[in-house]
């Protein structure tokens, strides 16, 4: 889907199960439009960085649009993951739409204190409290936190308003260094160029070929 108004009558969206699931299988579950007009992609060029003292993202000249995180907690029910993906043709329903958000049960606890997250509970984010995990029935995956790390990485990339065509890279990346990484792109001469998309390069895009069939088998 890469043509669509979003409208939203509250101050945020809402959280639902601390996934993406549900706007995914509703999106699948209703019959989606051909335009003719052509989609345009944006395809890297050369190596751009953005880096902070807690981590850096990294987007680097791809073939095809692809994903790597890194993430490192303390606590031992997440701990170290790292995991790889080549985004086209619906991997993100497949391998990350279903992960949720995750936190510690000591952060919910500060957060309730100044009166945020008052809608949050253990039905709609992945609490862990040292090497337990706190949230009923437990973890979707056993990577589940790295893959929402790729969710959040992917929704922020969105802002670019056209699809990626390159390797993005996070290691302890969050949504304020993604903002930044994509601010540096657009600030750097010929690192990156503009495409109207050919029917080879659309079948590479993310989202292409998606079906609520394949999300149900995967699930």
């Amino acid at each position: 889907m890469h043509n669509a108004r979003i409208e939203i009558n509250g101050p945020e969206v809402p959280i639902l199960d601390g996934s993406a699931v549900p706007f995914v299988r509703q999106i699948l579950a209703d019959p989606l439009t051909q335009l003719d007009q052509p989609v345009e992609a944006i395809r890297i060029l050369k190596d751009i960085e953005f880096k902070t003292d807690q981590g850096w993202a990294r987007l680097v000249p791809s073939d095809v649009p692809k994903m790597s995180f890194h993430i490192d907690f303390k606590d031992a029910a997440i701990g170290v993951q790292s995991k790889s993906i080549n985004m086209s043709n619906g991997s993100f329903v497949r391998e990350l739409c279903d992960s949720r958000t995750f936190c510690r049960s000591v952060d919910v606890e500060t957060m309730r204190a100044n009166g945020l997250a008052r809608g949050g509970s253990l039905e709609n984010a992945v609490v862990v409290d040292g090497a337990k995990v706190l949230s009923p029935g437990g973890l979707r995956h056993a990577d589940e936190a790295v893959r929402h790390k790729m969710l959040d990485a992917l929704g922020d990339l969105t802002l670019s308003g056209a699809p990626i065509i390159g390797h993005y890279i996070g290691h302890r990346a969050g949504h304020a260094i993604t903002n930044n990484l994509l601010c540096v792109l657009f600030a750097t001469p010929g690192s990156f160029e503009r495409v109207s998309c050919s029917d080879d390069v659309l079948q590479i895009l993310p989202g292409i070929g998606a079906c609520l069939e394949e999300y149900r088998a995967a699930s």
